[in-house]
This record gives structure tokens, C-alpha cells and sequence, in this order.
């Protein structure tokens, strides 16, 4: 075989590959989530953790001006060479394929968290009313305690460097009593393209060639403490977006900061507050009335933030991204974010918030 052909064809073997690892979790679980996974992120994070920007975006920058560059030299040689410049082009996805993988994304192939930690999946909506009033008493609780009134917002008082830095507190916390949580070496930046992220719906994201958590430094500092312990659940391997809600939840509610409990009892509220209000609209008003007035004011702040970015560009993304997790072995795409509530209704039905 020539050798132009060798990593297109690479690229189809992964493919077929990636389509029989659905059926193996525990052999991913064991050797890579457990095993290969956790020197490399390590690893990266040893290496670029104390780095005070964010590495992997400068090197997403100069790999997309690199490409440009590429298609702008080869424009006229595409009648004559379409075929080279397909297997060049086919043989740079192969590697950056095998690289996303590898370094990171077979862990969307691992086990479910629900059954490692044995946790029901399903749940009844008297199950969720109880639940849900539960977290509204406790979030009221601590809005309380913070604004010394129910009806002003919560104003976060840290920086985002002493938000990161803090954020180790809950994890801490959360791994006494799960060790699988552990979270060591803190590599957590604020993304250099928060802007075009915010414009795509984007609250943050796990460089995966990097380990670099990437939060996105715009949105509003209530929220700060869970999205970047999400990013963070992302980091130790876990793929599933509802998962690293429940686990960003976890380990902000563990905090001993009262501005990191609130952000996550706030955000499984809302999340429930949300499927209420689809599933029943007379129930869904009676629970925001229960609603301490400075909880909904930080939920139109959030409702206010994201509306002044709303763009034909947020839905391409939305559309996008929701193939791309169904193709990563997420079938609910981007429902999968609310699914944590699965998880946290039934994790607590054992536990007091």
C-alpha cells in the first residue's frame, strides 16, 4: 500500500472501531477511564497547569490559520490534484481523530455513573415535586444567609483566578466520600475565545489534546462555581455532559464556601424548575412562587446574559453539537444536560441536601 493511503484508511479502521467499543464499557472502564487516562491527563496537566493562559486555544488558533492558509495555497490544484489533496486532508483528520480519542474522548465509551455508584435511573414525578421543593427550602436557605433578604441576587464576591482555586474545597470534600471524584493538579483557564464561545451557547469546554479546562470568562459569576467544576468533572474522564452536571453539582453543594453552594443548589433548581414548567404549568407556578425573588433575579440575569448573544449562529452550533454527542455515544445530544436531575433526585433520595 502506498503510503498516502495508510492513514486514510487508518481513519475508516477507527471508525469501525469506535462502532464496536459501545459494547466493551467495562474493558474501557479498567484499562483507559482507569488506567492509560489518568496518567495522561496527568500528565498534561503537571505540564501546563501552572501556564497562565490557555494553551490549547492558541493552538486551535494556529492550527485554523495554518489550514486557511493550506486551502488558500492549494485553491487552484483542486481539479487537478482533488485526489492528493482529499488523501492529505483525510490523512490530517485520521491524526487529529486518533489524538481526540486517544488523549481523551474513549472515555464517552466507559460505564454509566449511575451504575458504578448505584444509582436508579428512573423516578416518579412525586419523587421529583419532593425533590424539587426540597432543593427550593434550601437554596431560599442560603440566599438568605448570603443577602441577608429574599428578594436581592446573589453577587459573587471572588475573582475568576480565586474562583478556580476555590473550587478545589468541594472536591476535597466530594472525594472523602466518592475517591473516584479526586481531582488533582489544577488546570483550569479562562478560554481566550470566550466571546465567540458565548455567541455559540458555550458556558465552557475540556480542551481534550490539552486537559485544559476552559471556562468562558463572560458569564455571569453566580454560575462560575459549577460550570468550571463541570469542566473539571470533564478533566477526570468523565465524557457524559449529565454526569459532569451531577458531579459540578456535587462538588459545588460539598463546598464550605455559601457563594458555591448556592451556585449549585441554584442550578439543579433551576434545571427543575424548567422540566416543571414543560411537564405541568399550574405545578411550575406554584414552585416559583415558593422561590425566594433574589433566586429569580439571578435566573434573569443568566435568561438576559445568553438572550443579548442569541444568534442563527447559537442554533448551528446547537445543532451541531447535539449530532455530535449522539455520535459520541450520547443519545439524548444536547438533552443530555438536563438528564443530571435523573441522577440527582435519586442520589438523594438517601441523603439529606
Amino acid at each position: 500500500m502506498k503510503s498516502k493511503y495508510i492513514l486514510p484508511v487508518f481513519f475508516v479502521v477507527q471508525i469501525i472501531i469506535l462502532k464496536i467499543l459501545p459494547f466493551f464499557p467495562e474493558f474501557i472502564e479498567r484499562f483507559y477511564s482507569n488506567g492509560l487516562y489518568l496518567k495522561i491527563s496527568h500528565f498534561s496537566r503537571i505540564v501546563l497547569g501552572g501556564i497562565p493562559f490557555s494553551v490549547g486555544d492558541c493552538i486551535y488558533f494556529i492550527v485554523i490559520i495554518l489550514l486557511i492558509r493550506w486551502f488558500w495555497k492549494n485553491r487552484k490544484t483542486w481539479k487537478l490534484n482533488w485526489k492528493d489533496n482529499l488523501l492529505k486532508a483525510l490523512s490530517f483528520l485520521s491524526v487529529l481523530y486518533f489524538l481526540f480519542h486517544f488523549l481523551w474522548a474513549y472515555n464517552y465509551y466507559r460505564e454509566p455513573l449511575f451504575k458504578k455508584m448505584k444509582i436508579e435511573k428512573e423516578y416518579s414525578d412525586a419523587e421529583l415535586l419532593l425533590f424539587t421543593k426540597k432543593l427550593i427550602a434550601k437554596t431560599n436557605e442560603i440566599q438568605s444567609k448570603i443577602t441577608k433578604n429574599d428578594s436581592s441576587k446573589v453577587v459573587f464576591p471572588y475573582s475568576q483566578e480565586q474562583a478556580f482555586k476555590i473550587n478545589l474545597n468541594g472536591y476535597e470534600h466530594l472525594a472523602k466520600e466518592h475517591p473516584s471524584f479526586e481531582y488533582q493538579k489544577l488546570s483550569i483557564k479562562k478560554s481566550l475565545f470566550s466571546l465567540p464561545l458565548t455567541y455559540m451557547g458555550f458556558g465552557g469546554y475540556l480542551n481534550p489534546f490539552t486537559n485544559e479546562a476552559q471556562v468562558n470568562d463572560l458569564l455571569p459569576m453566580y454560575n462560575f462555581p459549577t460550570t468550571s467544576s463541570h469542566e473539571m468533572a470533564h478533566q477526570m474522564g468523565y465524557a457524559s455532559e449529565s454526569e459532569c452536571n451531577f458531579i459540578g453539582v456535587l462538588a459545588s453543594v460539598k463546598n464550605d464556601n455559601l457563594y458555591y453552594q448556592y451556585s449549585g443548589y441554584s442550578f439543579a433548581l433551576r434545571y427543575c424548575l424548567g422540566i416543571w414548567q414543560f411537564k405541568n404549568e399550574k405545578i411550575f407556578k406554584q414552585l416559583k412562587k415558593q422561590t425566594n425573588i433574589g433566586i429569580l433575579k439571578n435566573y434573569q440575569e443568566s435568561k438576559d446574559f445568553w438572550k443579548k448573544y442569541e444568534t442563527l449562529i447559537e442554533t448551528g452550533f446547537a445543532v451541531f453539537y447535539d449530532n455530535f454527542l449522539k455520535t459520541n455515544n450520547q443519545k439524548d445530544g444536547m438533552d443530555s444536560y438536563s438528564k443530571f436531575v435523573d441522577l440527582m433526585v435519586n442520589y438523594y433520595k438517601t441523603r439529606k441536601l
